[in-house]
């Protein structure tokens, strides 16, 4: 939107022509005489003088008149009169330039730009030029100011004098020409450097009045020398009309000559003329639809969100232009293409653009609620809103969903089976229908004094409190929207009054409610349920009733400091600084605005209210929560803060039905954590107990509560069923759990070394935590500030640590968690740092903590490492009861799931004979059922590995029971494993081969596996192991005796059966690879006998089968004959 941001490509400069100005005729005679030049009065005068009465009275007819209401008004007028209104009429107020040329205010001379507005802006850079003495020939004719503007060299451009040229009327500039071009919705540099050179030196310009008074003042000769001079330095441009001009002025026929006067651009607005401020509406328009053109990408949601901060500046300077300009951008959201694709395709806009809409919807109450808009104009507001609500693609206020809140004029339920669609407009258009003449509302609004007589105040009122303070009893977001039309249209002092009688309102309705919960909890404790009273809730609410209230009363409180002004650049702005501002007309002058704001904020932040329904409106009320969250932390606590604090959250502590920190709340009630965490942290220096109680009770969250009430609402379509797809409304619940999580997480930490306050949140983290996640987030952060690096560790935070640890492993060891062995290693790490007696716990029980396998190989491997004996240090006896403890578990595993945790037992059994023998045999008994061929291979290798051959041959015999290799697995991973276990049986002896040869032929039936084990066994003598007690011959192994033979046949029949199935079906390319397979063959059958005639057979039988396969026969001729 500011010039030099580069987003729209640079215009041609225009030629300069005079502003479309009134053209109104001017027949009047000019008074004679000279008149005083500017006089006394202007702003920037060394010594401030009065103001004269002329000049008093010319600065309130040049504010509230059009020129020509004037002339009509008085026949005559001294021309020293015309000069004070003409030259008053040129607006005085720079912050107004600044508005039309720049984001944000700054004042004048301060050097710098609050809110990060850069220097690029038009403002700043017309003050430069100002500055640097860019400007020139500075001319104000009437009510047209004129001048030239020098834009210096630079090193790519070279210096430019710009024609600028500028119309006002009743102090408002009403159109601008520059040379530049300058296309934006902002006033060029060229045009507020000269608008400010008027300011700042009105007796440097020279000043004449409207040029038809001048002409008044020629006779003949002279004008027509005038003309002629005119005519002569502009021949070029202006002959042709002039010439036509003077055609139709000689006809007496000619519309010229039906009106009387001439039209003088210098003189003035008419009566009917619009007095507003120049406002390039096309160039709003193309801002706004590229801007949303981008979709939220490139900065547009700020520069959106900019164009609305700007309509609230107008409206607060009192500028018409404000409503036309959101009519403007208005008209451009709606004209959005996206929303009818988002309509058709039936999916939700972006959140970025869902919050645009929402403050749209928010800016067209405050128009509406303007306090002293004319009746015409909200009729007309109003057909324009019901225009544009009534089409299809207008959005809704609850983003897609049907809504069922109370309109703004009612707060009674409506009926839930015919809910009206409400758009984003509907509370703008019901907001035409409240008006400001209620003489009560008045009467708070003009005066701090406003209160009932003494002797009135017994009894109940509607209108006052007690204390005889007025009140405000009007729906609550209602009213608050009337506080922020008052403040948003320039009437701060009466927002300020209305906000505290609804304060006020909020009190004595916060003490009654409690009084009448009194008189019911027992019985509501007793049923253990409640009803929320609040159908609407006021975080998260579309008009942001806390947020209007909470700014409105802190504005008021905000410190200005220059130096917290920043230089121009865009970095973060400096928190505000708050100071105590008394109430006006409060009788007791106790009351702070400041305090009020806090007070109101915990009202709305602890009010019970329903989660409403919908994504978006769920996430809305979570991001509001935040956004007041963030405004509280702002302010500094003060005692004053501090008892408003404490008052405050005993009221919400022992509320009823009204509170969401009351002891019973409806089960699907907003949760309080992230108040609560604020609540914690502000109340902890200064009262911990009620900081503990306060936090603890909010940990509770209702809803995921199987045995939770279901409450009633106060209206029928809450009351819905809870189905096993786990509450399908809640959307927010994963963000809800997780601000739980915090909440606890904060009351761990304060809680460091108070072992009773500890036990107390552990027990609320245990009862009202549901997530294993979280939890386990909750054990990693208690035992990361248990254990700082440079101090010794907190052991009662540790074992809080351990607890919930404990309590993850327990939630978790039954169900699917990708986190699951991150957690049992953490859980050792931390019952490591507390010591031995957690450790032999964890290992005792196990069973409820971890499957065996886990226990097995993660736990009791760990525990045992050598690392975690140096790391506590132990003695024998201790290392012993360790070790024990990890036997037990092992052995126990082992008979629980022994195909995953028989190596492990044996592993950790090592050291104790007869528990490694149990382990053992346990493996033993399971291998027949439960165990694969290749867990059994693994721990037959392991006791290889040990010393235990035999063992390991027993294991290995009993693997290939469960072994199958069929023919064409030559390369099976289980190969290597049959390979070891006949080399195994080899090294033993005769008799170990001679028993595993005959499970071998049954398991493996792939020639080539065969005839490897062949060829190895008959390459060494058995028995090279060297048993203790054996004999062995030495003496190489025969194939025609057991048991060999046996193997060679097996072998023999391998390949003729493997050469028939690889023939069925084999094709020309696998021809060589064929003839090489029946090499390898003959190499076996040669081993027998009588080999090679079995080999020739074997060929002349493959030749009569497969004769049709001519090529492949021919290749087995040419190799084997």
């Amino acid at each position: 939107m500011a010039e030099g941001r580069g987003e729209l490509p640079p215009q041609p400069p225009l030629h300069l022509s005079l502003p479309p100005a009134s053209k109104r005729p001017c027949l009047r005679p000019a008074p004679r005489g000279p008149g005083p030049g500017p006089g006394p009065g202007f702003p920037n005068s060394r010594f401030r003088c009065p103001e004269s009465l002329l000049d008093c009275a010319a600065k309130a007819v040049a504010e509230k008149w059009a020129f020509e209401r004037v002339e009509e008004r008085f026949e005559r007028i001294p021309e020293p009169v015309q000069r004070r209104i003409v030259y008053w009429s040129f607006p005085r107020n720079e912050r107004e330039i600044c508005m039309y040329s720049s984001f944000q205010w700054a004042p004048a001379g301060s050097g710098a730009v609050p809110g990060g507005v850069t220097n690029g802006l038009p403002f700043r850079r017309g003050i430069r030029l100002l500055e640097t003495g860019c400007v020139e020939n500075v001319l104000q004719v009437g009510f047209h100011l004129s001048g030239t503007v020098t834009e210096p060299a630079s090193q790519s451009e070279p210096e430019v004098t710009h024609k600028v040229a500028i119309s006002f009327d009743r102090c408002k500039i009403t159109s601008v020409t520059c040379g530049c071009g300058n296309r934006d919705i902002f006033y060029c540099a060229h045009v507020v450097a000269l608008s400010l050179y008027r300011i700042r030196k009105p007796e440097q310009v020279k000043l004449r009045l409207p040029i038809s008074e001048t002409l008044f003042q020629m006779n003949r000769d002279q004008l027509q020398k005038l003309v002629q001079y005119l005519i002569t330095a502009h021949h070029t441009e202006v002959l042709p009309t002039a010439q036509k001009l003077a055609d139709e002025i000689l006809s007496s026929n000619s519309e010229i000559n039906q009106v009387h006067g001439a039209p003088d651009p210098t003189a003035g607005a008419s009566i009917d003329d619009d007095n507003c401020w120049h406002l390039d509406e096309e160039q709003v328009r193309e801002q706004v639809k590229q801007f949303l053109s981008q979709g939220g990408y490139y900065g547009s949601g700020k520069q959106l969100n900019s164009m609305f901060a700007k309509v609230r500046e107008m409206l607060r300077m009192r500028d018409s232009n404000g409503a036309r300009m959101l009519t403007l951008i208005t008209e451009q959201f709606m004209a959005d293409p996206r929303l009818s694709l988002w309509r058709q395709q039936g999916t939700g806009m972006t959140d970025k653009c869902r919050q645009l809409w929402d403050e749209l919807g928010a800016l067209w109450v405050c128009i509406v609620l303007n306090p002293h808009c004319k009746s015409e104009e909200k009729s007309g507001w109003l057909k324009q809103l019901k225009k544009w609500g009534d089409m299809d693609i207008c959005p809704l206020e609850d983003g897609n969903y049907g809504s069922e809140l109370p309109n703004i004029t009612n707060a009674l339920p409506q009926n839930s089976l015919a809910r009206p669609r409400r758009t984003v407009f509907t509370r703008a258009m019901e907001a035409c229908d409240l008006h400001w003449q209620d003489s009560h509302l008045q009467r708070i609004i003009s005066s701090d004094y406003y209160m009932s007589p003494a002797y009135q105040r017994e009894g109940e009122s509607l209108l006052f409190n007690p204390q005889g303070l007025p009140l405000w009893l009007d729906h609550v977001p209602t009213a608050c929207a009337r506080v922020d039309a008052l403040r948003s249209h320039g009437y701060p002092r009466e927002a300020l009054r209305l906000g505290v009688a609804i304060i006020n309102t909020l009190r004595l309705q916060q003490h009654r409610q409690l009084d009448i919960y009194k008189h019911q909890k027992k019985e509501l404790l007793q049923r253990g349920m409640t009803s929320t009273t609040n159908l609407e809730g006021w975080v998260g609410h579309p008009l942001d009733p806390i947020g209007c209230l909470f700014g409105t009363l802190t504005e008021t409180c905000r410190v200005e400091d220059d130096s917290t002004m920043d230089t121009g650049d865009s970095g973060d702005p400096k928190p505000p600084v708050y100071h105590h501002v008394p109430v006006w007309g409060c009788p007791d002058g106790g009351e702070s605005y400041l305090a009020l704001a806090l007070e109101v904020a915990l009202m709305g932040m602890g009010q019970q209210r329903v989660m409403p329904e919908g994504l978006y409106a769920q996430d809305k009320v979570c991001r509001n929560e935040e956004q007041i969250v963030t405004k509280l932390q702002e302010m500094e606590l003060d005692d004053l803060l501090v008892q408003t604090l404490r008052k405050q959250a005993i009221l919400l502590l022992e509320g009823g039905p009204f509170s969401g920190l009351g002891e019973v709340i409806h089960r699907e009630s907003v949760p309080m954590h992230t108040f609560a965490k604020y609540l914690f942290s502000a109340l902890l220096p200064h009262d911990a107990d009620l900081a503990y109680k306060l936090a603890l009770r909010a940990m509770r969250l209702p809803v995921l509560e199987s045995t939770a009430p279901s409450g009633d609402m106060g209206h029928p379509h809450h009351g819905i069923s809870i189905v096993p797809s786990r509450y399908p409304r809640w959307f927010t619940l994963g963000h809800l759990e997780s601000q739980q999580c915090e909440l606890a997480s904060t009351m761990l930490t304060a809680a460091k070394g108070d072992m009773l306050r500890l036990r107390t949140v552990l027990d609320a983290i245990q009862k009202n935590i549901h997530s294993s996640s979280l939890i386990f987030k909750l054990a990693q952060d208690a035992f990361k500030i248990a254990t700082p690096a440079d101090n010794p560790p907190d052991i009662t935070l540790l074992n809080v640590a351990l607890e919930l640890g404990l309590q993850v492993m327990r939630m978790t060891l039954s169900t699917l968690n990708w986190r699951r062995r991150e957690m049992v290693r953490w859980l050792v790490t931390c019952a490591t740092e507390v010591g031995l007696r957690a450790l032999v716990s964890i290992l005792q029980s196990w069973y409820t903590l971890f499957t065996p396998t886990e226990a097995t190989s993660i736990v009791a491997a760990t525990v045992m490492s050598h690392n975690t004996i140096l790391r506590l240090s132990l003695d024998y006896p201790q290392r012993e009861e360790l070790a024990s403890c990890a036997r037990t578990l092992a052995l126990q595993c082992a008979m629980k799931d022994p195909q995953n945790c028989a190596l492990s037992a044996l592993t950790l059994c090592e050291k104790d004979h007869i528990a490694f023998e149990t382990a053992y045999q346990i493996v033993i008994d399971a291998a027949s059922t439960g165990m694969t061929y290749s867990q059994l291979f693994t721990i037959a290798r392991y006791m290889e590995h040990r010393g235990y051959p035999l063992r390991a041959f027993k294991l290995a015999s009993l693997a290939m029971t469960h072994l199958n290799l069929a023919y064409n697995q030559d390369t099976h991973p289980a190969i290597n494993d049959v390979l070891w276990a006949c080399a195994l049986s080899h090294s033993l002896g005769k008799n170990e081969l001679a028993a595993i040869i005959p499970l071998v032929v049954k398991s493996v039936h792939c020639a080539t596996v065969l005839s490897d084990i062949l060829r190895r066994c008959t390459m060494t003598a058995p028995g090279l192991a060297g048993i203790p007690g054996r004999r062995n011959s030495g003496k190489l192994m025969s194939t025609d005796k057991a048991p060999l033979r046996q193997l060679l046949d097996a072998t023999i029949s391998a390949y003729i059966n493997t050469t028939h199935s690889r023939l069925t079906h084999i094709s020309p390319r696998h021809y060589g690879e064929f003839i090489e397979f029946l090499s390898k063959a003959r190499e076996t059958f040669l081993l027998a006998q009588d080999g090679h005639i079995q080999f020739a057979q074997f060929i002349e039988n493959l030749k009569q089968i497969y004769k049709g396969k001519k090529k492949l026969m021919m290749l087995v001729r040419e190799r084997f004959g």
